[in-house]
């Protein structure tokens, strides 16, 4: 039976020092956050492209249709990041996520609201610490040795690094010897050592959002809603409306169709969807 692992602590660092950490890390990355979205300009970007898509509109969406497919990006991409077409990366992504929400909420909990053996942390709370962190390293790891597009596409070795893996082996590293640390208790200066490694992992990953896919998180739905008004209201992302290949208006306003592809386009087939999706 576990118990809270940062019960042990206790007799050197007090409470306040682990809570300020805690606040600490939000802080950094909230900055990080933010100095991504000023330094790739992405808010601005995503701005721009609005504006220019309202100008190519084609219909008005409404307020009711708008909260429904806020609903929906919230139902399918957030909760269950149904825009995964391979089923192993979506349920590698959907382990990755859920465990890391648990290890993170349950770790403010545990040290906010049962930070002595004094408070008596629930044994659910300290299962479910343990589960987050299992939960993230069954998804992290099986992504890194098996779903990778580098490895599994590519060829490349699965210890080839790159700048683009720091968030996910700083989040491995975390979580592992998270775990680690709390199941060697009682073993000295090996189990602090552990301590020291889990602590500076996950420094590494609030501190490095600049750097990473961290900040990648908050503003994908941001964008991927920006996407559903831009397809329901018909302008397309600014692309234009090609319609039927047959249609000889169309072909009028393309003569390149008729010229190399003749006055009734054959079905070209599947195209890139003939292969089952393994890359994304």
């Amino acid at each position: 039976m576990f118990t809270n692992p940062f019960y042990d602590l206790s007799g050197f660092l007090t409470p306040a020092v682990m809570q300020f950490y805690v606040i600490a890390m939000v802080v950094a990355v909230i900055a990080g956050v933010i100095i991504d979205v000023m330094h790739k300009k992405s808010a601005q970007y995503f701005f721009e492209n609005s504006q220019k898509a309202q100008k190519s509109a084609k219909r008005t969406v409404s307020g009711g249709e708008k909260m429904s497919l806020a609903v929906s990006l919230v139902a399918n991409e957030v909760l269950t990041s149904s825009e995964f077409a391979n089923p192993q990366r979506r349920m590698s992504h959907l382990l990755t996520m859920y465990g890391f929400i648990i290890f993170i909420v349950t770790t403010a909990m545990l040290i906010f609201g049962y930070p002595t053996p004094a408070d008596g942390a629930p044994g659910l709370l300290v299962a479910l610490w343990h589960i987050g962190a299992l939960m993230v390293c069954v998804g992290g790891y099986w992504f890194w040795f098996f779903i990778r597009c580098d490895v599994n596409s590519e060829g490349n070795p699965w210890y080839r690094l790159v700048r683009a893996d720091l968030f996910i082996l700083s989040l491995l590293m975390t979580t592992t010897f998270a775990l680690i640390w709390s199941v060697t208790r009682g073993a000295g200066a090996l189990n602090i050592l552990f301590f020291l490694i889990f602590i500076a992992a996950s420094t590494t990953l609030f501190c490095t959002v600049l750097w990473s896919k961290f900040a990648h998180m908050f503003f994908k739905p941001a964008a991927a809603f920006q996407k559903k008004i831009i397809m329901a209201d018909g302008s397309q992302e600014n692309l234009p409306d090609v319609g039927e290949l047959t249609d000889p208006d169309v072909q009028a306003r393309y003569p390149d169709i008729p010229t190399y592809m003749g006055d009734k386009p054959a079905y070209m087939g599947l195209g890139i969807k003939r292969e089952s999706p393994n890359h994304f």
